[in-house]
């Protein structure tokens, strides 16, 4: 069958009659699904979302008709390119993701296949249970990706893995046959169980022994007699090239009713792979391991170069442990809080482990990845647990006779090791360096009696290998097997099967190695950004997709498009594409993916560029939204009208002229300006550093600045302004506008020239600003560099600058919002002890509020807003306590907090200064 535009049109109208999901065929639709988290890339014809098993048995007839493959997909976070595809692909994350039922009895929960699994421990969790399968993804896979890849985790030691955790499937074959396959021979297709029974020498001494990560090709060996003729275990990790499971029966476990972290120091990562397998009789729930070159510093290890991370449950378990893993240093974590951080660091190491510490010259080929960039590849390899350290130090120095490096880290109870490896895929020459390094490992994998997959799958990055594992017969019999399942072939063509070569279909090939695709490419799809359920507290990321569950706004889909856009063969009108328009239309520039994505993709910039581009050259400038141009010059539109603004808002028109909602009620300009009220007071004392009148506290907070005047100099800092106008550009930045953001802050690096010392900053987004954006825009200027260094918050300043100042005690409860911008760039620490010292409790919302700068006030923006401020700020509003003092630093989060609850909203300096107040008042009477 042709892809021509025609084929295409003709394909989705027959979808669209025979179904009652969503069929999606456009170039947005098709560009967002031509990447999991692999290397690779294929380009499909289109999506379907079905709505239920109908809805599947439909798509597959129809697809049969036309001769068009069929690829299932939950997340996308596959490692070995197993959910891409060149035909039609089935999301099942829009529709097919509900809990059927739950048996706490029997154990069993009834699950469709989008289910994400996080979200089925938090239904199970009142019944003591949960299930135990855990991949570092739990949070936005899918159980159907799960199931189609065998998926793990760190708890497999004690729970096994994904095959052994489910009981019954009810699939559909790409002829239309639908199955309930069971544990006792029941759903097999015909001819399967006979093709076991005519191979029974083969199944029986094909397979590696002693390897419990044994995850690449078909399972065949669960179909003998001895085995139960166990179809399920057969079924599943055939990576959705046999059937698509519409629902599934699983097994559920007890909770551990006291959860204990021990973990265990060792000199290097050898000496803990070695450790490892002499643990595992003491039933340990997890033997995880890392070394420092993955963690680093990271706070409450203890001493030593490696680290196994060993759940046990109780207090007990955790002294035997302890007594018996001949440790250098050990520490025993039981704080639920301190846990989660240590489990954060594993959980991350799929993206970070991405991210290697800069090499110096170059690396094969030239390539830009050389400087410590790191692609999946060799992923997920597993040996014997009792040969991994053998195995590791043989990698170890495969990696150095290749000039390559790489992090190893996983599941080391289960001999399964994890790794990025900083392969140069952007050339030819790296390319070929790339296969001949898959083909020597595959060699050393095998050579240890171990298994080219120990959890992801094979996909394109492994299947062709096989034969190096398993030998020809055994691969062969695979080929037979899926003939009875799919005899034509239309489910996942070219993976496990009949494969397609490991080195085609990278997703780097026609990538320019410059711009904004190539930036885009950071992207490695482990779709952190996808997160639905509850997530940390110190969390931003993305609050989009939080809002609209739609992959295009999330991080990773828009750096899809971005990817897809530079590559030009989907999304082919480059920087003036809609598609990409659109998706990042609901970007908020929250700047959470800076620092919560683990590789640091940076959206907020990557937009601001991209919208400098798309309104550049003829005609550029009338495309623009009025919003860019009134509240992205908002700075310069309060310099000339000041309070006289107040009168323009205040007419019927004045929505429909800015370009906004008349949804808001625009902020109003104060009576006098902070610069005004400064200048008229006598300084207190000589200057110690400068603060920064922004544009919101200048003109729309001044009581915020006169606060931390009052703060500042209670604490012996004299305070000076700059001696002219000055902006961080934010909001020339935010709308694209990047030739106005230059113009703007080399006017601003010439007013600060002759100013030394500290800068405070007040608004959390234009410190920011000034730490990130202004260098990163006038990258060849000194004074950038030097004005982003002085930057600080008010807590910082405070605590930098006058160490022994002790504040007021305010001792009252407090709610509100940390803002994002001060999540992503500056951090919290010092505002969080200063609130400690002043006997302010409890904590601030994480996530975003939702108006963003001018992001809340535009046409078109104002429900996902909304939805974003519900998503956490709204909610720990609510949740506060009576009387509690509502703390948020950023203007956009009390405007926002003010329009949706009519609550007042403070920065922390007014309730400090507050405090000085009632102080001298007290004194005083």
């Amino acid at each position: 069958m042709g892809t021509d535009e025609a084929t295409r049109r003709g394909l989705a109208a027959a979808l669209r009659a025979a179904l009652a999901g969503e069929v999606d065929f456009t170039s947005s639709a098709r560009a967002l699904a031509t990447m999991d988290a692999s290397n690779y890339r294929r380009v499909p014809l289109g999506t379907v979302a079905p709505r239920d098993a109908d809805d599947v048995a439909a798509a597959l007839a129809v697809c049969r008709e036309h001769g068009v493959p069929v690829v299932a997909r939950g997340a996308g976070t596959s490692i070995g390119g197993q959910a891409t595809g060149t035909g039609v692909v089935l999301d099942f994350t829009r529709h097919l993701g509900g809990l059927v039922s739950v048996d706490p009895e029997a154990r069993t929960a009834v699950v469709r296949p989008g289910l994400v699994p996080a979200r089925l421990r938090e239904a199970v969790r009142p019944y003591g249970l949960t299930f135990g399968p855990d991949p570092s993804t739990y949070g936005r896979c899918t159980l159907g990706g799960m199931i189609g890849n065998n998926a793990c985790g760190a708890h497999s030691v004690a729970w096994g893995t994904t095959a052994d955790n489910v009981r019954s499937l009810d699939v559909v074959t790409y002829r239309g046959a639908r199955l309930t396959l069971g544990r006792d021979g029941r759903g097999a297709p015909p001819g399967l169980l006979d093709l076991a029974d005519r191979h029974l020498g083969l199944l029986r001494t094909g397979y590696p022994a002693g390897l419990p990560r044994r995850i690449s090709g078909y399972a065949l060996d669960a179909l003998l007699p001895e085995r139960g003729r166990d179809v399920v275990r057969s079924f599943v990790g055939s990576e959705g090239t046999l059937g698509i499971v519409t629902e599934a029966t699983v097994r559920l476990v007890p909770l551990p009713a006291d959860p204990v972290l021990v973990v265990l120091g060792y000199a290097d990562e050898t000496a803990a792979a070695d450790a490892a397998a002499g643990l595992l009789p003491l039933g340990p729930l997890t033997v995880e391991g890392m070394a420092a070159d993955l963690v680093g510093a990271a706070a409450g290890l203890p001493r030593g170069g490696a680290w196994l991370f060993c759940e046990v449950d109780g207090e007990g378990a955790a002294r035997r442990l302890v007594r018996a893993a001949d440790a250098l240093d050990a520490a025993v974590v039981r704080d639920p809080a301190g846990q989660r951080a240590l489990w954060r660091i594993r959980e991350d190491a799929a993206g970070t482990a991405t991210r290697l510490p800069a090499a110096p010259g170059s690396g094969p080929g030239g390539a830009p990845a050389a400087g410590g960039e790191a692609w999946p590849g060799w992923e997920d390899c597993a040996v014997p647990p009792a040969r991994l350290g053998a195995y590791l130090r043989e990698f170890r120095a495969l990696l150095a006779a290749h000039g390559l490096r790489g992090v190893p880290y996983g599941h080391f109870g289960d001999g399964c090791v994890h790794v990025r490896i900083d392969f140069d895929l952007w050339t030819p020459d790296g390319v070929r360096r790339f296969r001949r390094f898959s083909e020597e490992v595959a060699g050393l994998v095998v050579a240890h009696g171990g298994s080219l997959s120990g959890e992801h799958g094979d996909g394109k990055a492994r299947a062709e290998l096989l034969p190096r594992m398993y030998g020809d017969g055994l691969v062969g019999l695979f080929g037979a097997a899926k003939d009875l399942w799919d005899p034509d072939g239309g489910l996942n063509p070219g993976m496990l099967v009949r494969p397609e070569p490991l080195d085609s279909g990278l997703r780097f090939t026609g990538l320019p190695l410059v711009g904004l695709g190539r930036e885009a490419a950071r992207c490695v799809g482990v779709a952190k950004c996808r997160v639905s359920g509850p997530v940390p507290d110190d969390s931003v990321m993305c609050p989009s997709f939080r809002a609209t569950g739609e992959e295009r706004h999330s991080t990773r889909g828009r750096a899809r498009l971005l990817h897809e856009m530079a590559l030009g063969e989907v999304v082919t009108d480059g920087h003036r594409s809609e598609e990409v328009r659109e998706a990042l239309d609901l970007c908020l520039s929250c700047k959470g993916c800076r620092r919560d994505c683990p590789v640091g993709v940076d959206m907020a910039a990557y937009k601001a560029e991209f919208l400098d581009r798309y309104h550049a050259g003829f005609g550029g400038a009338l495309r623009r939204p009025r919003a860019h141009w009134t509240l992205g010059g908002l700075p310069r539109w309060l310099d000339l009208l000041g309070r006289g603004l107040n009168a323009v808002t205040r007419l019927p028109f004045a929505a429909r002229l800015a370009g906004v909602t008349p949804r808001r009620a625009m902020p109003r300009v104060a009576g006098s300006t902070l610069t005004a009220w400064f200048a008229e007071r006598a300084p207190a004392r000589p200057p110690v550093l400068t603060l920064w009148p922004d544009t919101f506290t200048d003109h729309l907070a001044p009581e915020a600045g006169r606060a931390a005047v009052r703060v500042l100099e209670d604490a012996g800092l004299g305070v000076a302004l700059p001696p002219g106008r000055v902006c961080c550009g934010l909001t020339y930045v935010s709308t694209g506008r990047l030739g106005a953001a230059r113009r703007v802050l080399r006017r601003t690096l010439g007013v600060m020239a002759g100013t030394d010392g500290p800068v405070v900053v007040l608004e959390p987004s234009c410190a920011a600003a000034l730490r990130t954006d202004l260098p990163a825009l006038l990258p060849g200027d000194p004074r950038a560099a030097r004005l982003a260094a002085s930057v600080r918050t008010f807590a910082e300043a405070l605590e930098e600058l006058a160490p022994g100042w002790v504040p007021p005690r305010l001792d009252r409860p407090v709610t509100g919002q940390t803002h994002c911008h001060q999540h992503a760039v500056l951090g919290d620490a010092a505002e969080r002890r200063l609130r400690e010292r002043a006997g302010l409790t409890g904590g601030l919302a994480g996530g975003c509020c939702g108006l963003a700068g001018d992001f809340g006030f535009a046409p078109g923006h104002y429900e996902v807003s909304v939805a974003c401020a519900e998503d956490r700020l709204l909610p720990a509003l609510r949740a506060a306590p009576a009387g509690a003092e509502v703390l948020a630093d950023g203007f956009s989060c009390r405007t926002q907090i003010a329009h949706l609850t009519g609550r007042r909203a403070r920065h922390l300096a007014e309730l400090l200064a507050e405090g000085l107040e009632e102080g001298r008042a007290q004194g005083a009477g």
